[in-house]
């Protein structure tokens, strides 16, 4: 059997009013951030336009070519769709890292809304450069471009992006690059000193 505990030795239970207080800060810190957290998601959003008429210049076209009744594949060993992946990949890792770093020295103290403003708006760019290159790119009525260039004559296929896994190149290079700036040059909280100078301190206020 313990013997009971006296009430010095009971745990104190903290106020409540320190949670809140807590809680308090996290939301007017969240709210501070809100202005740069919305130029970070506007400025990376909009990145996507440029990202986007890159890969519709950058990514291999697919020749197509018709008899008159169908569309063939002029080469049919050919690997320009997968080209055209790899192309908005390469494209959106770029993007990601280029984005992080202006961000970083946009905002080198970092925050949990800019950084959740960079997530956001590095999807946000993916999705508006993948619907872009689809509308700039070749006709997406495969039929009707057959009609009108005419039979035997080759026209580029519509650009699709076939793995929609490449969406997440541009958020995930983001995060991972903005993650190492501020590992290696974000802002650090001062190192405790040795305990003879804490003991110290604490000593001499209290006289």
């Amino acid at each position: 059997m313990t013997a009971p505990l006296t009430p010095d030795d009971q745990p104190t239970p903290r106020p409540s009013y320190e949670s809140r207080g807590g809680r308090a800060a996290l939301l007017d810190a969240v709210r501070a951030e809100l202005p740069a957290a919305g130029v970070v998601v506007a400025a990376v959003t909009l990145s996507g336009a440029l990202f986007g008429l890159l890969w519709v210049w950058l990514a291999p076209h697919v020749p197509l070519i018709s008899d008159g009744h169908a569309v063939f594949l002029k080469n049919s060993e050919g690997e320009q769709a997968i080209g055209a992946d790899g192309t908005f990949a390469l494209l959106g890792l770029g993007f990601g890292a280029v984005a992080a770093g202006l961000v970083f020295l946009f905002r080198r103290t970092g925050g949990i809304g800019v950084v959740a403003a960079l997530a956001v708006g590095s999807l946000l760019a993916s999705v508006l450069a993948w619907r872009l290159g689809v509308y700039m790119g070749p006709a997406s009525d495969v039929a009707a471009h057959a009609r009108s260039v005419g039979k035997g004559v080759v026209f580029d296929a519509p650009l699709r992006l076939g793995a929609k896994g490449m969406l997440l190149a541009f958020p995930i290079a983001a995060m991972a690059v903005h993650l190492l700036l501020t590992a290696a040059f974000g802002p650090r909280d001062p190192e405790p000193g040795p305990p003879w100078e804490a003991g110290a301190r604490s000593g001499g206020s209290s006289r």
